[in-house]
């Protein structure tokens, strides 16, 4: 227990600012007795002037990662791991196993012909591939094959399973799941199939066959749960997407030419608890510095670049990983003057809007960009 009443103690208006004495020493201590407190001891603390988060910015650099992901292949079993993921852990929010904020990620490896087994949890997942081929994940009966770059749900709920075929290669991609929220909540809950493995009920990729026309959506189809019935999001549609939005927009002053992925039956965010986009930088490219609420998550799926997070460079190259606090300070910049950078990027905004936090601020000097300081 704290007994530094005094650490938070402000001498503004308005604010928390009580001298303690001994007399109110020993009655904070009757409090603590009756498992109580007196609140202006840590008003200021919990009621911060702004924004504060624990998470730190952090890279993780895929080329220093790939190796030790691959040696776990030798070391454990899909069945004795249940799933076999090296996660990525924030310095700030160890304690929680987040990569940033209330979000958990992770890069998972499988051989060909490995299978882990069905299983469903309270937790929402995605999955954003990385390298190999024959990958491939079955959502309630909706068997979806996976290429670099692809972007696949297993929502909250939903009886999912990871594979890679038998003719397939090692296969690496990234998970991303809202972990540590769901258990914030004290909500999470996780089930093994009784089977081990679901049936495949509908025919391969019928996500994609009936939701991925853009602009058009299936006459006759009903959807009414809270995430996309759009399953996989392919990569070679996303950057055409992209390349024709940057013939036609000149993009926006913070985050270039991005584009957010929707729930095609609502327009709305892909799951009820993560948000995700793809974003482009253009030759050259360099944004300005904005903060905002909510964790993001960002990997990078095509060029080079950097990003200052808070005053601190970060270089990415392809598949890097780095997060941006809430309500840090972040820009991004393409290394090349002649090829586009792609940032994908997975998100707790639908959690921010639908709760009513979300806040943004530009950066204000410097033309909106940010001194480096380190």
């Amino acid at each position: 227990m704290d007994t530094d009443y005094d650490s938070h103690r402000e001498d503004v208006a308005g604010r928390a600012n009580v001298e303690t004495t001994p007399e109110l020493r020993a009655y904070y201590e009757e409090l603590a007795g009756a498992e109580a407190g007196a609140l202006w001891t840590v008003a200021n603390k919990i009621e911060p002037w702004e924004p504060v988060s624990a998470s730190l910015p952090v890279l993780w650099r895929y080329e220093a990662l790939r190796d030790k992901v691959l040696k776990s292949l030798d070391l454990v079993t899909p069945e004795q791991a249940g799933r076999r993921v090296i996660y990525l852990s924030n310095p700030g929010r160890r304690d929680v196993v987040a990569a940033v904020g209330w979000l958990y990620s992770g890069l998972q490896v499988m051989r060909a012909g490995e299978r882990a087994s069905a299983h469903i949890h309270t937790a929402s997942a995605l999955r954003f591939i990385i390298e190999g081929q024959g990958a491939y994940t079955v959502v309630d009966g909706h068997k979806m094959t996976l290429g670099p770059n692809d972007f696949v749900l297993t929502p909250n709920g939903t009886w999912h399973e990871h594979a890679v075929a038998e003719e397939g290669t090692d296969c690496i991609w990234q998970d991303g799941l809202d972990i540590p929220l769901t258990n914030a909540m004290e909500a999470n809950s996780y089930a093994v199939h009784e089977d081990l493995t679901q049936a495949v009920t509908y025919p391969v990729d019928a996500s994609s066959g009936v939701w991925a026309a853009p602009g058009l959506v299936p006459t006759g189809h009903r959807w009414n749960k809270g995430y996309s019935p759009l399953l996989k999001y392919q990569w070679e549609a996303t950057y055409e997407a992209l390349q024709r939005h940057a013939k036609v927009s000149d993009g926006s002053e913070f985050d270039g030419i991005m584009m957010t992925f929707v729930n095609p039956a609502t327009g709305g965010h892909v799951m009820q608890t993560i948000g995700a986009s793809m974003q482009m930088l253009r030759p050259g490219e360099r944004t300005k510095a904005h903060r905002h609420t909510g964790s993001f998550l960002y990997h990078c799926a095509k060029g080079a670049g950097h990003s200052i997070i808070n005053g601190k460079r970060f270089d990415w190259k392809e598949h890097d990983i780095f997060c941006v606090p809430s309500w840090a300070w972040h820009e991004h910049a393409n290394a090349s003057d002649t090829e586009d950078a792609c940032l994908f990027c997975f998100n707790d905004l639908p959690v921010m809007e639908k709760l009513g936090y979300w806040r943004e601020e530009a950066f204000g000097d410097n033309g909106g960009r940010q001194p480096v300081l380190a």
